[in-house]
């Protein structure tokens, strides 16, 4: 039954009418409405085209790593492995790959954990040099990797770390914690502090606290910072060539500049190495992309 109002001697009154109750209409706001008026053609054909324009360069790569050598068809049937089968074990990708695994994961480990620290520091405790230090941390970002090469090798070669993977672990950790500490540090801010003090008055220490009540709240956090250091050392070649001479030391982004000769370049063994460098970072942000855009996002709103 439906309540309308009428009017008698001036007065309104509900009259019943059949038909049930009904909610009162939202009004849209000026946004869902000039969404509502957009045609959905003019959406999705700048999406389709921005989309074949991002997935056409790794289908030609696929077409090089999976048709055979001589072949000139736009389709790879029939598929061989053959490429990938020289790559990994010719031309040592298997080590290649081992090592860059290791120097992500290593990668990934220190900045996560120097990050936590250095942004639950800028978070949480007030002290003189707070704004100089957050500053500094800002100008590190304008200052290329390139230029801080030659005292980064003279560094490692006085610590005898030249062709050891703890030399890229090391310029790649500190290279990405300005950035991480940012982002950290503003993920934390978004967490009450009145949460810990509760932990602390029910007897936890502040280290107890951190771990057991915000450290749970900063996953999404954690795991944009750790995935973003994973894929820039995964990627990154400038380093890796300059501090790994010996080829059981290198990484893939070195062991793909071999593979362009002088004369000639064997594009099928160089787009089989290229699938074999991305299946990582393609399966890293597959798994991780819900949690990587809410950690990116937090962190940007308090800093």
């Amino acid at each position: 039954m439906t309540a309308v109002l009428t009017e008698k001697n001036g007065a309104a009154r509900p009259s019943v009418h059949p038909g049930g109750p009904q909610p009162p209409s939202r009004r849209r706001t000026g946004r869902e409405r000039a969404y509502d008026d957009v045609p959905r053609w003019q959406i999705y054909l700048p999406l389709g085209l921005y989309l074949l324009f991002t997935l056409i360069p790794f289908y030609w790569m696929l077409l090089f790593a999976l048709r055979p050598a001589g072949s000139t068809a736009l389709v790879p049937w029939p598929m061989t492995g053959e490429h990938f089968s020289k790559v990994w074990n010719e031309r040592s990708f298997a080590v290649f790959f081992q090592n860059s695994m290791i120097v992500g994961v290593a990668t990934l480990i220190a900045t996560t954990l120097v990050a936590l620290a250095g942004g639950y520091a800028l978070a949480r405790f007030d002290f003189k040099i707070k704004g100089a230090f957050m500053l500094a941390l800002l100008c590190s970002q304008f200052i290329p990797g390139a230029l801080m090469l030659v005292p980064l090798f003279e560094i490692f070669r006085n610590l005898q770390m030249i062709n050891s993977l703890w030399s890229v672990v090391i310029a790649e950790t500190v290279f990405q914690l300005p950035l991480s500490i940012i982002l950290i540090s503003g993920f934390i801010k978004n967490v009450p502090v009145s949460l810990e003090e509760a932990a602390w008055v029910d007897g936890c220490s502040r280290f107890t606290a951190f771990r057991a009540v915000v450290l749970p709240l900063l996953r999404p956090g954690l795991i944009a910072v750790g995935s973003f250091a994973f894929v820039h050392s995964w990627n990154h070649f400038l380093f890796a060539l300059m501090f790994l001479s010996e080829q059981d030391k290198q990484t893939i982004p070195v062991g793909l500049n071999t593979l362009i000769g002088a004369d000639s370049v064997d594009l099928g063994a160089l787009a089989a190495g290229g699938v074999i460098a991305a299946v990582p970072v393609v399966i890293v942000f597959a798994f991780i992309q819900k949690w990587l855009v809410t950690g990116f996002s937090a962190g940007a709103v308090k800093g």
